[in-house]
């Protein structure tokens, strides 16, 4: 798919979402930077977007209610008559012991990282048929595309991660006709959360065999890669340095 001209819906612009926006549109897409609470880091994204002169705008939402999301995509439609390109980067991440982990927890993870994603997706493809194909992005983990958890404390998260995996081969596979490719990517060590010592941070370092923490251009470098591959499809691409072989 040539990016150029073409209208892209961002979740998530915190972070490693707001790099995937600024990176379409550079490329020359129109991008709608989808946000829930982190409404200065879209308005960021959206003034470096406007900066490379092209279109940009903000779409608050929260994720986890349906409705949000569909009255989302029918702004973009009504402002850009369309919808060519979803990333679905939303996603929470929190450690919490199996003992305390409540129902509400599991509920936000699969709301948030993995139900949200399908709704996206259901929203934006009839407008993807009916412009002839589209792209969609969503956001794995590099443990969920190994197939197995590394990490205790995070069983929804994992297990939210391992459904987006299924959810986009799935996708893949029912959209196809269509024209639209669906494929993930999976992060592994990309930026370090805040809140990490800098004893966990050299840790990873270790033990990531290229010897890095990646940078959240990796991320968008590979969604631009497979925005514009027009025969990858059902595909999850991980992105860690090299962490699941080590």
């Amino acid at each position: 798919m040539d990016i150029e001209g073409k209208v892209a819906f961002i979740t998530g612009t915190r972070r490693i979402g707001r790099l995937v926006g600024v990176a379409l549109g550079q490329r020359g897409a129109k991008v709608a930077l989808g946000y829930h609470r982190s409404r200065e880091s879209a308005e960021q994204a959206a003034q470096e977007v406007r900066a490379a002169g092209r279109e940009a705008m903000l779409v608050q939402a929260d994720l986890s209610h349906e409705e949000e999301i569909s009255d989302a995509v029918k702004r973009i439609n009504a402002a850009w008559d369309g919808i060519d390109i979803l990333v679905n980067l939303a996603s929470v991440y929190a450690s919490k012991p199996l003992e305390e982990t409540t129902r509400s927890d599991w509920d936000l993870n699969m709301n948030v990282n993995l139900r949200s994603a399908f709704l996206c997706a259901q929203a934006v493809t009839p407008g993807m048929k009916a412009r002839g194909g589209g792209r969609i992005i969503n956001c794995a983990d590099w443990t969920a595309a190994s197939g197995r958890p590394r990490y205790r404390g995070y069983l929804p998260y994992y297990v939210s991660k391992v459904g987006v995996v299924g959810l986009t081969e799935a996708l893949a596979l029912e959209l196809a006709p269509h024209n639209i490719l669906v494929n993930a990517v999976a992060p592994g060590p990309m930026v370090p959360p805040p809140d990490l010592t800098p004893e966990a941070v050299e840790k990873v370092r270790a033990v990531t065999p290229l010897g890095r923490w990646g940078g959240g251009e990796e991320i968008a470098r590979a969604a631009i890669g497979l925005i514009e591959s027009d025969f990858i499809t059902g595909e999850c691409i991980r992105i860690d340095g090299g962490r699941h072989i080590f």
